[in-house]
């Protein structure tokens, strides 16, 4: 796929966009999740090796195809790696999915009501080599926990300031602010959320679009504004602590909106299964994603 292909795919594409970008501070819990216990493993080098294996094992699965996965979001060190003996983006985009990759290096204290990314003094390095081997665009997470406007705007301002650097290296940034779904102010986050990213895409040169990686709002619908930004190529949705059938639900009545899961589509998954089981198992979990991403209901 050219990078013109990829645009088109995800842009227009029905399907979603699978997560498999676990780091490092994440690593233990997506192991444990999957059945390899800590004990399993000693030292970073065998943790990582042991998580590669498992995203091996999802990319090279007879149901992930680019028939309802559009793209999946990589950890670097798993687009340094290798997939059947190939670069995993080019796997990846063998099997008609466009690959990401995770750029944050995780999030700083709790100031404002938000947490900021860390700096990434490495950036460009980083998207030279990422663009190197084929991949289409990028992620930044950072988080909102209450609805404080000067945090809010703070964090649009760090999202949007990298979407600009990523941009510039030629790839197309996945701007991720996420609306911590447990918060009590959650709708009111939401909203300031919604004021200051349509500031922000205003404030775009015209030309240039990012996508948009949102927590499914507490009012459904209420992102239907950047769904139909001409600035925004894809809103995606992040799971953000729901299971996977309620995380569907919810999604389901979001217009435009498409999955963006982690843990949601990884939850059923175990190491000790056979391949047949583990195959028929992730391929039940992306038919259910897949269908909250295109078939959508009534709020």
């Amino acid at each position: 796929m050219q990078d013109s292909d990829m645009t088109e795919k995800i842009a227009k594409g029905q399907g979603f966009i699978a997560a498999l970008d676990q780091s490092g501070g994440s690593t233990p819990k997506a192991l444990k999740g999957y059945g390899i216990e800590e004990s399993a493993y000693s030292g970073d080098e065998e943790m990582f090796a042991l998580i590669h294996q498992m995203r091996s094992r999802i990319i090279t699965s007879p149901a992930f195809t680019g028939e309802k996965v559009l793209g999946a979001i990589l950890f670097e060190k798993t687009m340094d790696g290798t997939v059947d003996g190939k670069p995993t983006p080019a796997a990846l985009i063998e099997r008609g999915v466009v690959p990401f990759i995770k750029i944050d290096k995780g999030l700083e204290d709790e100031a404002n009501g938000v947490q900021m990314m860390k700096p990434m003094p490495e950036l460009d390095a980083l998207l030279k080599r990422a663009k190197g081997l084929g991949v289409f665009g990028t992620k930044e997470r950072s988080v909102i926990n209450l609805a404080n406007r000067e945090g809010i705007a703070a964090i649009v301002k760090q999202q949007f300031e990298v979407g600009q650097q990523v941009l510039a290296a030629g790839l197309m940034p996945i701007i991720e602010p996420e609306v911590n779904i447990k918060s009590a102010e959650r709708a009111q986050a939401d909203q300031i959320l919604l004021e200051e990213i349509l500031k922000a895409l205003d404030a775009l040169p015209e030309g240039q679009q990012v996508m948009l990686k949102l927590s499914i709002p507490a009012k459904a619908g209420l992102f239907g504004p950047l769904v139909d930004h001409p600035k925004v190529l894809r809103v995606v949705a992040l799971s953000g602590g729901y299971k996977r059938p309620e995380a569907c639900a919810e999604l389901a009545k979001n217009r435009g909106m498409i999955a963006s899961f982690s843990r949601a589509l990884l939850e059923d998954l175990r190491h000790q299964m056979s391949d047949e089981e583990f195959n028929a198992s992730l391929a039940s979990a992306i038919d259910e994603i897949y269908e909250a991403s295109t078939d959508k209901v009534a709020a």
